[in-house]
């Protein structure tokens, strides 16, 4: 088996499976374990689909950092349950989800899967890191969008896109950004700030949609291509154009560094982290099935553990 790597985009595959599966799947003691069993299972499945090798659980240490928000308030803004000071905000996060984050940790630890996590920075910021310095073919596995920058055919970058559910998953690479999008994934990071995304409280340039946002970069290449025709008058742009952009001058002279996804965190090398897909042995196996048993964890561990066997 050629060498593969899989990077988690983790917080989107345990929302995904707390919501795809009922939290009537419980503990003994009432604690629901539907994120637990359905993230297990995305992972046996995904490593054995598409033959990884290797595998980082990305980890969000922080969903909304304060640099971006600070450059962008609206950033995230919907999702903040508490505001913290001097600490992370508390994310809506369903109780039930909530209780069985421990629990993920647990099982991946015993599992020997790494997880990856970064100071002030989301999980995309890890992922970003990782599949721009890979030395070996990557896949990203998320069901967000914004990923989709990280893209690159030439150094067999690609994304698991996870959005129409795990028995539809789609294979991004260029051509299918092109295709879709009309851009190229080094320009979805502007495309993206030209369209904006409430998912993300990003609110876009107003009156500028897809479409435009696509033809646009497609003549001008990139966003701060554009500005510059905008600010000069023979620059070819429509007054139309160039009057909406100067209406978002503040939104664009920020949104550009909260949308574009890190690339140079300082993270544990692949083998620092023990990225390396391996059988789980001895004592952590015998504890990774009790714990199966114990939590209700139902063919979710034995299915996991196959698909780690095959990797010897």
């Amino acid at each position: 088996m050629a060498d593969r790597l899989m990077l988690l985009d983790t917080a989107s595959l345990y929302f995904r499976a707390f919501y795809g599966l009922p939290d009537t799947i419980r503990r003994p003691d009432g604690t629901p374990v539907n994120a637990v069993r359905g993230l297990l299972d995305m992972i046996a499945r995904l490593t054995t689909d598409y033959e990884a090798t290797h595998l980082v659980a990305c980890w969000d240490d922080d969903w909304r950092p304060q640099w971006r928000v600070d450059l962008l308030p609206t950033y995230k803004s919907h999702r903040v349950a508490e505001v913290v000071a001097g600490a992370p905000d508390v994310e809506v996060v369903p109780d039930a989800l909530e209780a069985q984050l421990p629990m993920i940790r647990r099982v991946l630890d015993l599992a020997g899967i790494a997880v990856v996590g970064a100071a002030d920075h989301e999980a995309d910021d890890v992922i970003g890191t990782y599949a721009s310095h890979a030395e070996l073919p990557v896949d990203v596995v998320t069901g967000d969008r914004d990923l989709f920058q990280v893209i690159d055919d030439a150094r067999q970058v690609r994304v698991i896109y996870t959005a129409r559910g795990m028995k539809n998953l789609e294979v991004v690479t260029d051509v299918v950004i092109v295709g879709k999008y009309r851009v190229l994934p080094e320009q979805y990071a502007d495309y993206a700030t030209l369209r904006g995304d409430t998912s993300d409280g990003l609110p876009g340039v107003a009156g500028i949609g897809e479409k435009t946002a696509a033809s646009l970069l497609g003549e001008y290449g990139t966003l701060d291509g554009l500005l510059e025709a905008a600010a000069d008058a023979g620059g070819g742009l429509s007054a139309s154009v160039r009057s909406k952009l100067a209406a978002a001058a503040d939104y664009l002279a920020a949104a550009p560094t909260v949308v574009k996804i890190v690339r140079d965190l300082e993270l544990p090398t692949l083998e620092e982290a023990g990225a390396q897909l391996h059988p789980v042995t001895g004592d952590a196996r015998a504890e990774l099935e009790r714990l199966g048993t114990e939590w209700n964890l139902g063919g979710s561990v034995r299915r996991l553990l196959e698909a780690l066997d095959r990797r010897h």
